[in-house]
């Protein structure tokens, strides 16, 4: 049987889901789905674009480098 992909291509996504289920699902208890799906989109828009330092984007979080890509500025 031969592999298709190279073996960490998913690394990236993987780290994603382990964040969201240490940072969110595993310390919350959702009463039901339409919670856990507002707590982890709260999560996504409030913690993980804009506090959550992101090492890839020169520890910035995505909202800042969004915006100082817009505007041009490089550092």
């Amino acid at each position: 049987m031969t592999a298709v992909g190279a073996p960490k291509e998913n690394a990236p996504t993987e780290r994603w889901m382990r964040t969201l289920k240490e940072a969110e699902v595993g310390l919350e208890e959702h009463g039901c789905f339409r919670e856990a799906k507002q707590a982890i989109g709260c999560f996504i828009e409030e913690v993980y674009n804009r506090k959550r330092l992101h090492t890839a984007l020169g520890n910035r979080p995505p909202s800042e480098f969004e915006e100082i890509s817009a505007a041009g500025i490089r550092h």
